[in-house]
C-alpha cells in the first residue's frame, strides 16, 4: 500500500498548479500526481492556436513547467496513469495497474472532455476532436493531406481551430446551429460582426444549420445537416462543447449536474478532498451566483488557492474575477466577467471598422462584463479593477 499525504487526480494546469500550491506551504508532505496523458501538464490552451500552423510543433514551449521541476520538488508524477477506483470513506485511490494510493487530502482535477454529438459516424477516420496532444498532431498531420475541412461548433475552440487551419492556406467551413460565432458570450452585434469578419477571411459560413451526421465507410467523406444538406469534407473538427469528467465519482456527493459542487475555499462536502477547474462548481463571491468555469486562467488560480487550501498552513477563498481571452486571424479578444447572460445594455467604444473597442455590458444599470478588443494589458488590468469595484458596489 503506497501512503501519501496529497493525491492529485489530473495532470492538466490544475493539477500542476496545485502540486505548486502545495510545495509553497508544505515543503516535505508526500504528493503524487496521477494523469492519463503520458506528458507532463501542459499548456492546453496552446493547441488550437499557433500549435497547428508553425512548421515545427512547439513542443518544447508546452510544459507548465520544466518537468525536472517536479523531481527537484519531490513530486512523484504517474503519467500515462489512470484512476479507477476512489474510495471516499477509506481515501483509498486504485490505479489502473492494480496499485493503491491511501492519502490524507485529496484534489480532484480530471478536466473535461469534449461532447461527442449524437449522430451517426462520430467514431470514422478524419473526424477530429482537438483536446490532447495527439489530437492536434494528428489534425496537423491530416491537414497536409486534405485540404477541406469543416469545424463544427462556434465557440472559442471553433473559432481559433477554424483561423488556424484558414492561415495554412486550407479550405475551411463552419457549421454553427446559432446565429452568429461565440453567441455565448457576445451580444448580437458584435457576434455578426465577428462572423462577417471571419467570412472575409474566406471562412465558408453555415450559420443556423445543425449536424446530423457523418458519411464515410472508414473516413469522412460528406456531413449532412439536418435541413437535408450534404457538405463535402475530407476532414471534420467537431468542438460543440466539453463535459466534465466526474465518472470516477459519480453517484457520490463529489458529483453534481453541474460539476463537484465546493465551498469558497474549493473543498467538496467530504472534508479533505477539493475539486478545481472545469470540475468545480463554486460560489462566486465577487459576481454572485455559483459558476463553473472551463478556461486557463480559471484552473490555474483556483489550483494554487485548492494547493494552499490542503496544507492547512494558509486557508484562503477563491475570488476571482472571471477572465479568458482569445486570438483569430491576429485578432486579440479578452474576455473580463460574467457573459453567461445576455446584457440588456452594452455600451460601446470604439469601433468595429477600426477592429478596436470596448463593450460594457450591462444587466439593467449593474456593469457585469467587459468585452475588449485590440487592447493592451494595461488596458486589461484596468477593465478587471473597473469590474471589481462595480460588482462590490
Amino acid at each position: 500500500m503506497i501512503q501519501r499525504d496529497y493525491l492529485i487526480i489530473g495532470s492538466g494546469i490544475g493539477g500542476a498548479s496545485a502540486c505548486e500550491g502545495i510545495r509553497k506551504h508544505d515543503k516535505r508532505g508526500t504528493v503524487t500526481l496521477v494523469g492519463a496523458e503520458i506528458f507532463h501538464p501542459y499548456k492546453r490552451w496552446m493547441l488550437s492556436k499557433s500549435f497547428l500552423r508553425e512548421k515545427t510543433p512547439p513542443l518544447k514551449k508546452l510544459p507548465i513547467v520544466d518537468p525536472r521541476w517536479y523531481d527537484s520538488h519531490k513530486i512523484e508524477t504517474r503519467l500515462g496513469t489512470i484512476v479507477t477506483q476512489l474510495n471516499i470513506d477509506r481515501r483509498l485511490a486504485v490505479l489502473g495497474n492494480g496499485e493503491s494510493i491511501e492519502f490524507n487530502k485529496a484534489c480532484l482535477a480530471m478536466g473535461s472532455r469534449p461532447v461527442r454529438p449524437p449522430v451517426a459516424g462520430v467514431n470514422l477516420g478524419n473526424v477530429i476532436y482537438l483536446r490532447t496532444i495527439r489530437d492536434a498532431l494528428a489534425l496537423r498531420e491530416m491537414a497536409n493531406l486534405e485540404k477541406t475541412v469543416m469545424i463544427i461548433g462556434g465557440g472559442l475552440l471553433a473559432c481559433e481551430a477554424a483561423a488556424n487551419l484558414r492561415m495554412m492556406k486550407l479550405k475551411v467551413g463552419m457549421m454553427h446551429r446559432n446565429p452568429y460565432l461565440l453567441n455565448r458570450y457576445l451580444d448580437p452585434d458584435t457576434g455578426t460582426w465577428l462572423t462577417e469578419y471571419f467570412a472575409k477571411h474566406g471562412i465558408t459560413m453555415l450559420i443556423g444549420e445543425s449536424l446530423n451526421g457523418f458519411e464515410g465507410k472508414t473516413v469522412l467523406r460528406n456531413i449532412q445537416t439536418k435541413s437535408g444538406n450534404r457538405v463535402q469534407a475530407g476532414l471534420a473538427v467537431v468542438a460543440c462543447g466539453a463535459e466534465p469528467n466526474l465518472d470516477l465519482v459519480r453517484n457520490t456527493p463529489l458529483s453534481g449536474p453541474h460539476g463537484s459542487p465546493v465551498t469558497e475555499y474549493l473543498e467538496t462536502e467530504e472534508k479533505g478532498i477539493y475539486a478545481i477547474g472545469d470540475l468545480a462548481f463554486y460560489p462566486d463571491r465577487l459576481m454572485g451566483g455559483v459558476r463553473r468555469q472551463t478556461h486557463w486562467e480559471n484552473a490555474r488560480e483556483q489550483g494554487l488557492v485548492a494547493g494552499a487550501n490542503m496544507t492547512g498552513k494558509k486557508r484562503q477563498r477563491y475570488e476571482q474575477i472571471p477572465y479568458f481571452w482569445t486570438e483569430m486571424f491576429g485578432l486579440k479578444m479578452d474576455f473580463v466577467g460574467d457573459f453567461s447572460v445576455q446584457p440588456t445594455k452594452v455600451n460601446l467604444r470604439g469601433t468595429y471598422a477600426k477592429k478596436k473597442f470596448i463593450a460594457r455590458y450591462y444587466q439593467g444599470e449593474k456593469l457585469r462584463a467587459i468585452l475588449l478588443c485590440q487592447q493592451t494589458p494595461r488596458e486589461v488590468d484596468a477593465a478587471k479593477r473597473e469590474l471589481r469595484n462595480a460588482v462590490g458596489k
